[in-house]
């Protein structure tokens, strides 16, 4: 019997592989930093109200308010350091690794299976960048809740932070800690991301037809609409092991 042939790839994947993770690194670098470091006074506030519930009892607006009262409008900054550094570096491995290991997996599945596996294939692929990525995140992570939660931290750099926390705990209890939560935080997180929102545009653009034809408007519109359902299903998701890493990472 001859063996069964199979059509040749439409995909040039030595392109992708490479432009699409350089690019993707990039990208996600820039863009976790900006984003994540816009969001410092929510994650001071947030990480309060996780490691003393009862002082900060007034919910997130009324956080506000409690933080700016006692200690001035420049402690929702604290933490901006680790936050900006360590996204940036966390974007750069999960946004580039996410490429890299969905192309490999798709070459090994071929354009079809790669297809009707596409679900599958992203969530592996989401998973194996974010577990690289966090490996360089948890540092940074654990010296702003330490920041955070310490106000005799908060008034040193992120590298003066950094070199205390080494001194007396040692690199793994200093900046590990807190890597198991770290992980079943930023994981689910990542995977839903990646796999919500594209579920979310197949199914929005099954509705609304035509997207070749689409304008750029619509495009837009489709992939602002499923990132928002994405990333809300992504907070819900790690919100439980977020809460677990901020206690295990506050100071005493």
């Amino acid at each position: 019997a001859r063996p069964p042939t199979f059509a040749p790839s439409v995909c040039v994947f030595s392109v992708y592989a490479g432009k699409c993770s350089r690019v993707g690194s990039l990208a996600g670098g820039v863009c976790c930093s900006i984003t994540h470091g816009a969001a410092c006074p929510i994650d001071v506030v947030k990480t309060r109200m996780q490691l003393d519930p009862v002082t900060y009892n007034k919910g997130m607006i009324g956080g506000f308010g409690q933080v700016i009262e006692k200690e001035g409008a420049s402690a929702l900054l604290t933490g901006l350091g680790p936050t900006a550094g360590g996204y940036f570096v966390q974007g750069w491995f999960k946004f580039g690794g996410f490429e890299f290991f969905k192309v490999q997996l798709a070459k090994s599945y071929g354009d079809q299976g790669a297809w009707d596996n596409r679900f599958m294939l992203n969530s592996i692929a989401a998973g194996c960048a974010e577990f690289i990525a966090d490996v360089f995140l948890c540092p940074f992570e654990a010296t702003r809740i330490r920041q955070v939660s310490d106000p005799a931290m908060a008034k040193l750099s992120l590298t003066g932070a950094a070199a205390e926390m080494m001194a007396k705990e040692g690199v793994i209890g200093a900046f590990y800690s807190g890597f198991v939560p770290i992980l079943f935080k930023q994981i689910p997180y990542t995977i839903a991301k990646f796999v919500v929102q594209d579920f979310a545009a197949e199914t929005i653009w099954s509705a609304v037809g035509n997207r070749d034809g689409a304008g750029k408007g619509t495009k837009l519109t489709v992939s602002l609409t499923s990132g928002v359902i994405a990333g809300v299903a992504a907070a819900i998701i790690s919100h439980p092991a977020d809460t677990l890493l901020s206690k295990i990472n506050k100071a005493g």
